[in-house]
């Protein structure tokens, strides 16, 4: 999302750097200021709807892996509380973070970049802490696939010790 989102306000000036002849007559009429002050405005909208979404799908996917490993498998304490850890921070990104930067976001779309404003300071503040339990999320994930793999690898290994010995070639 981080990547869509950069590259969705760089779309803005690319448009504007080479716009097709009918969108440059359009552009001409708001001046280079405003179409790009509108354009950024409407990715901005674009990267705010798609961040609520990824939320609910993040939420989502993470609440079936916890069910998985909760039910369907027999995994230990360690690795249920990454899962949980992962979708707690899943649910506080979309249902804490989220809605305010949204709100934030919405509010300082208007405002010039370069006029200081108490919402722009709140919105990087949220942004930034958002993106660290995207990090953290992320490390956890990581972790936890480590953890799985780990797992399956010594459980086959057992099994492949246990058919040797039983003197089944594998």
């Amino acid at each position: 999302m981080d990547m869509v989102a950069t590259q969705n306000f760089r779309s803005v000036d690319r448009l504007l750097a080479k716009p097709s002849p009918a969108a440059a007559q359009e552009l001409d009429q708001l001046g280079p200021a405003d179409a790009r002050l509108l354009l950024r405005h409407q990715v901005s909208e674009q990267n705010r709807w798609y961040f609520e979404t990824w939320g609910l799908i993040a939420t989502a996917i993470g609440m079936a892996l916890l069910l998985v490993l909760l039910f369907g498998s027999t995994e230990k304490n360690f690795t249920l509380l990454l899962a949980l850890l992962m979708l707690l921070i899943a649910i506080v990104q979309r249902f804490a973070l989220t809605p305010q930067i949204v709100f934030l976001g919405r509010l300082i779309d208007w405002v010039p970049a370069d006029q200081p404003s108490p919402e722009r300071s709140r919105f990087w503040m949220l942004h930034n802490a958002f993106v660290g339990l995207d990090l953290l999320n992320w490390a956890l994930g990581f972790i936890l696939t480590a953890k799985l793999l780990f797992r399956s690898r010594r459980r086959s290994g057992d099994e492949d010790v246990e058919l040797a010995d039983r003197g089944i070639r594998v």
